[in-house]
């Protein structure tokens, strides 16, 4: 899931349009409420986004460094103007990038997901080889690949699968994933509809791969371990 935040509803509510029309979730939130928004969602609930694409706010400053104290997500900021000074001020502030609008959705995303690959690369070259061969999980919408083979899966079992291994070796509750994959930060997760979903999972790459690269605890969430 997502975050928009612009105290232009208009603005944010063209990029939310644009994430749907990618199958992603995501949510506005105006400019004014984002502080009251962060503090009302616990670390955990925060946990569940993806990232975080700020646009016109008086405290963006305030805001980055915040969210950043929560979640590692990637946080990208909006420009209007070609400034120097302003895209150097934005990155001081802690921000991973800057994009002038327009700027489509799908660039975002390919920008959000390069941020996450520097952040995760140490972690990525210690993975085992013949796991990093054997199950290859692409976060641009493309199935994950088996083999070399892809494996079809339905959009929700998808970006249930992105979410974890983007969070490989870390423990994810059911509302979490909930929130990654609905865009819901709300407290009453229907935790049947994600266990539902991850169980299909699990059984498909059980399947194909011979072993489960979910682990599970009760009262606990769900971990890939590749």
């Amino acid at each position: 899931m997502y975050i928009v935040v612009d105290e232009r509803q208009g603005v944010a509510a063209e990029y939310v349009a644009g994430f749907s029309e990618q199958g992603v979730a995501s949510r506005g939130v105006g400019a004014g409420e984002f502080g009251a928004w962060l503090g009302e969602h616990a670390e955990s609930d925060i946990g569940g986004v993806d990232g975080f694409l700020l646009g016109e706010c008086g405290e963006r400053a305030a805001h980055t460094a915040t969210i950043r104290r929560l979640s590692q997500a990637p946080i990208i900021a909006l420009s209007e103007t070609r400034s120097l000074a302003q895209t150097l001020d934005l990155f001081t502030a802690g921000i991973d990038d800057v994009v002038r609008r327009p700027v489509h959705v799908r660039e975002i995303l390919a920008r959000a997901e390069a941020i996450r690959r520097r952040m995760n690369r140490a972690e990525m070259r210690a993975a085992a080889p013949q796991q990093a061969e054997r199950l290859v999980v692409h976060f641009d919408g493309r199935d994950p690949e088996i083999d070399g083979n892809s494996m079809m899966l339905p959009r929700r079992e998808r970006h249930i699968l992105e979410y974890l291994a983007r969070n490989r070796g870390r423990w994810l509750t059911k509302s979490q994933i909930f929130a990654a994959v609905y865009g819901d930060l709300a407290s009453d997760v229907e935790e049947s509809v994600v266990e539902g979903h991850v169980s299909k999972l699990r059984k498909k790459l059980r399947m194909r791969l011979g072993r489960d690269p979910i682990d599970a605890k009760r009262m606990v969430g769900y971990s890939f371990v590749g």
